[in-house]
């Protein structure tokens, strides 16, 4: 399987020129005003991260996410880190992944070993939802149930904190993963929560994934800020309202230029457009780099531009739909994509 991402200015750049400060990044899901990180304590710099900073950011995470009480909080450098290790905790064996969907989970269980099934039907011995689904925005009300482990990733699912899932690992079975790279805009910061029972973290005759991350995997500045951004409810609901009017926003203008809306979040917008890849290069000439697929010709996702930098963009759809490069995207082919899509 290819391990596309979005990101990668860098390589853009090389093709279509520019200097990194010309382009706008519209390949990822990430907020565009991200949470104001502040000062920090000198000791955050200086100091190994200790029980203090650890505990300090584990109880704003519990209060900020309702983490049940027979569940653990282990944070973590990001949602890569246990994405990559998690599947050493199991198995192998058969693992459902409903795709298309972020692909790390995929490759991650593949190099362990595991056998991937892109459904979400038949037996599997543990099962990867990602909530709300990359790239198409599909929520999952009822994970299926399984005899084996349920990985919820959640790294979008901050816009709506009432669908998560996190009250499941109160029991053993669920892991819910959260990230800051995305709501809070902070994915350089490279922190992450894992939720789940403590037995489910650490099997039997196995390392858990404690052990496997080792000491210190998460920076005191990491640990302090994210503490911080989570007690800060009020900056959560004010980004909430805004990522909404946002989106509305991209939609007006990418529909308008042509576009038909799939699905999406309120971070990211999926289109069915006639060509995708002419809309990427086009908008590339104007050094906006946006999120095609292997999968498809037709599908194209952007994040939100920041609210000063929605006139430029909108401006370079205009002239995209000039040239023609726009014109009678998704009107000749109406269905959307199914379920998983």
């Amino acid at each position: 399987m290819s391990r596309d991402h979005g990101g990668g200015v860098d390589a853009a750049r090389a093709r279509h020129g520019g200097t990194r400060a010309d382009w706008l990044d519209l390949s990822t899901g990430i907020n565009p005003v991200p949470y104001p990180v502040g000062q920090l304590s000198g000791g955050a710099w200086t100091d190994l991260p200790d029980r203090a900073a650890n505990g300090d950011f584990v109880a704003a995470a519990r209060s900020f996410w309702r983490v049940p009480d027979g569940a653990t909080v282990l944070p973590v450098p990001g949602a890569s880190a246990p994405i990559a290790r998690i599947p050493m905790l199991f198995g192998p064996g058969r693992v459902a992944i409903p795709g298309p969907t972020y692909n790390e989970h995929a490759a991650a269980f593949r190099a362990c070993g595991w056998t991937v099934a892109e459904a979400e039907d038949g037996p599997a011995e543990a099962r990867v939802l990602v909530h709300p689904n990359n790239p198409d925005g599909r929520l999952w009300p009822e994970p299926p149930a399984g005899p084996g482990p349920t990985i919820i990733d959640e790294s979008f699912c901050d816009v709506a904190p009432d669908r998560s899932h996190v009250a499941r690992t109160g029991a053993p079975g669920t892991i819910v993963l959260k990230s800051f790279g995305k709501f809070w805009g902070l994915a350089g910061l490279r922190l992450g929560c894992v939720i789940a029972h403590p037995d489910t973290l650490a099997p039997p005759g196995r390392a858990s994934l404690a052990d496997m991350l080792g000491p210190w995997a998460v920076s005191g500045p990491a640990l302090e800020i994210g503490a911080r951004a989570l007690r800060d409810r009020a900056w959560a609901e004010r980004t909430r309202a805004r990522l909404v009017r946002d989106a509305a926003r991209l939609d007006a203008a990418a529909t308008g230029a042509g576009a038909r809306l799939v699905g999406g979040t309120s971070l990211f917008r999926l289109y069915e457009v006639a060509e995708a890849a002419r809309w990427h290069d086009g908008l590339a000439e104007e050094r906006i780099l946006t999120r095609v697929f292997p999968w498809s010709t037709r599908h194209l996702r952007l994040g939100l531009p920041a609210p000063a930098d929605f006139p430029r963009f909108e401006a370079a759809l205009a002239r995209l739909r000039e040239g023609g490069r726009g014109d009678g995207a998704a009107e000749r082919r109406p269905p959307s994509p199914g379920p998983g899509r």
